[in-house]
């Protein structure tokens, strides 16, 4: 009879055999992996259910054809990963980007999963989306893509089936689309996506949500540490709607945030953005959809540094919020030597395995993605309710859950980590209560 360390083993390789070229859910696996390894040896069934959670309920790709303005066709491919409903519907983003692959959209619903059940909200795991970039196309080329993609995901989603929301390039003018797209095929007016305007079922809050909860996140471990935010220099990356409004929240908390960025390169104001530069960024970034350098025609006081990534910049603190791995090794120890004492991750999965053992050689404070971007999914969660009563509540209202949320998903990774003798390893934590809460369902719901 083989020990559980053999199982373990060979759960592993044989994960790595079915999908050996999937780089980034192979990543997303392992680090998860790894932390459970103390929960298998002491009940190997929740080995099984991990063994069956890493498999999608189902995998969608498709193809999507539509016409540019210049009359010529052009087609992308269309992705939805129906990671887990053991929770609940399947809920998470869509992501428009050309690096999106099946690989991605794996890790990401992979991620998910973890994500939303440490929200405590009712919400299984998914998340979609396509190669398509709408960065330089007009807005007529974004409705005739978003319509061509709903056309064909509408038959899969549906508000107790799968809600999807926004990630990366898909924010209030793409779910609009989408949405009239799925209303006009369905004939039907329902919460079937997340992130929609105010005036047609949105719920306040949605925008500032990842970044406000990542913060929220920070602020509790901080407070764990027997720290604050006030005069504390925060790297943020990335410039879209994460990146923003994390800059907000730490600069309401007393904190200076001096950086944002692009794939380009970043900006550096030396004493901090006010709210007056951050909503220039705003525009920026929302409305004109132009590069970050061109803030520097705003600032007399910004500097830009092209091709190069914010973490050479000294801080107190770094929220990496653009995208997948953009803390490589090198990275984190420059973000070490250059004296940051914690990262709380606002994009998804922006370490690489690599960095985030750096974060721990060096005593960093870590806020693991699936722990300190929840904000986000937990606010779609209450955009579902809203939804299902004919309601919206006021914006106190829904900050102040979203607050309770992220500090209730802090502590009870804390008490995971402790639980199986890992105290203070809050990403270890993290995935622990995440996992169990899921396998448990699993388990109750049987062989499905």
């Amino acid at each position: 009879m083989s020990t559980v360390a053999e199982q373990i083993n060979a759960v592993r390789a044989n994960i790595r055999r079915r999908d050996p070229d999937q780089k980034e859910f192979l990543q997303a696996v392992e680090e998860v992996f790894e932390s459970l390894a103390p929960v298998f040896e002491k009940d190997p069934q929740y080995l099984e259910a991990f063994e069956r959670l890493v498999e999608p309920e189902r995998q969608i790709v498709f193809r999507v054809p539509w016409i540019d303005d210049a009359g010529k066709q052009q087609v992308n491919r269309g992705f939805r990963v129906q990671m887990s409903s053991a929770l609940g519907p399947y809920k998470g983003g869509l992501r428009f980007h050309p690096t999106v692959n099946l690989s991605v959209i794996k890790f990401l619903a992979f991620e998910q999963t973890f994500k939303n059940s440490l929200t405590t909200l009712m919400m299984g795991a998914g998340k979609g989306g396509s190669d398509f970039d709408p960065r330089g196309r007009s807005d007529r080329e974004v409705m005739a893509f978003c319509q061509s993609f709903m056309t064909e995901l509408h038959r899969h989603i549906g508000s107790d089936t799968d809600v999807p929301a926004g990630d990366i390039n898909v924010g209030a003018r793409e779910i609009g689309f989408l949405f009239g797209q799925y209303k006009r095929l369905a004939n039907n007016f329902t919460g079937v996506l997340t992130g929609k305007d105010l005036a047609w079922g949105g719920s306040l809050i949605r925008p500032e949500a990842t970044g406000y909860g990542c913060v929220y996140f920070a602020q509790n471990y901080l407070a764990h540490k027997g720290e604050a935010f006030e005069g504390k220099r925060c790297i943020v990356s990335g410039s879209g709607n994460v990146a923003q409004y994390t800059a907000e929240k730490l600069l309401q908390l007393g904190a200076v945030p001096i950086t944002f960025s692009d794939s380009n390169g970043y900006i550096l104001e030396p004493n901090g953005f006010t709210q007056e530069q951050i909503d220039h960024v705003k525009e920026l970034k929302n409305v004109k959809r132009v590069r970050i350098s061109e803030y520097c025609a705003f600032s007399s006081t910004a500097q830009y540094f092209a091709g190069k990534k914010p973490w050479e910049v000294a801080a107190d603190y770094a929220f990496p919020s653009a995208t997948q791995n953009e803390i490589d090794e090198e990275d984190a120890k420059v973000l070490a030597a250059n004296g940051v004492k914690g990262v709380f991750e606002g994009a998804n999965m922006p370490s690489t395995n690599e960095a985030i053992e750096v974060y721990k050689s060096a005593g960093f404070m870590f806020g693991p993605a699936k722990a300190a971007n929840a904000g986000g999914v937990a606010v779609s969660g209450l955009e579902m309710a809203q939804n299902s009563q004919r309601l919206q509540w006021t914006r106190q209202e829904v900050d102040d859950k979203l607050e309770k949320i992220m500090k209730d998903i802090f502590n009870n990774s804390l008490v995971a980590a402790e639980r199986y003798g890992l105290k203070g390893d809050i990403q270890a934590g993290a995935n622990i209560a995440g996992f169990i809460k899921v396998a448990d369902s699993m388990i109750s719901q049987g062989c499905v």
